[in-house]
């Protein structure tokens, strides 16, 4: 069943509890929450304290992004603050066999993440360990940035790669994702969609994310 996952980078973040439950009760699947230090992307975001404060406010999967450096430092403050995946990025974590391993003997999800220019090969050896792979379909940092075309090529290279696999794994796409673009990226592979902007910048969660999920309907 493929899902939507709200990034709340593009939510008020003065209303953080408020915004999730509104997207929970718009039909969100996932809460999608992007974890930045200023070093690994330029921007900051949260941290754990805000995710565990968040945690209160939904019984929705919480979806953490963690685009910081040395991600093994703050594997169990996330995990503990009531992450569901944790997502590291290949380009981030030296020893990532170890780091993917630790997160699910946290008892959670663990997902790798690659950047545009990271390729698909770098998957290889790490995917049999994954519950989850995300593809930046933007250069990290920003919300509301455009999707990069070729991003599609990618993801139908990624879904190949997972199709050999005898498990499941699920194939989540952030970063620019609209209403003009959310059905081709699911027909390349995708089943999980990240949608910042194009929710919180709508003026009616609920019929944007309906919108997105008629346009998923019976695609492959």
């Amino acid at each position: 069943m493929k899902k939507i996952a709200p990034s709340i980078l593009s939510a008020d973040f003065g209303r953080l509890a408020e915004e999730i439950k509104a997207v929970e009760a718009a039909g969100a699947d996932w809460i999608h929450i992007d974890v930045m230090d200023g070093h690994f992307v330029p921007n900051l975001t949260i941290g754990p304290a805000v995710v565990k404060a968040l945690r209160k406010t939904t019984a929705l999967p919480f979806d953490v992004h963690l685009m910081i450096e040395d991600p093994d430092r703050y594997i169990d403050a996330f995990a503990d603050a009531g992450s569901d995946f944790l997502t590291v990025h290949v380009e981030a974590a030296t020893h990532l066999n170890r780091t993917v391993n630790r997160i699910k003997e946290k008892g959670i999800k663990a997902g790798v993440s690659l950047n545009p220019a990271t390729p698909v090969s770098c998957l290889e050896e790490i995917l049999p360990e994954c519950d989850l792979v995300l593809v930046m379909t933007v250069n990290p940092g920003f919300g509301g940035q455009k999707f990069i075309a070729s991003s599609v090529s990618k993801i139908k290279r990624t879904r190949d790669m997972i199709a050999s696999l005898a498990q499941p794994v699920s194939l989540e796409v952030d970063g620019g994702i609209t209403l003009d673009n959310i059905e081709t990226v699911s027909a390349a592979g995708a089943d999980v969609f990240v949608a910042g902007a194009a929710v919180f910048g709508s003026g009616d969660y609920g019929k944007t994310i309906q919108a997105m999920k008629e346009k998923l309907t019976d695609k492959k």
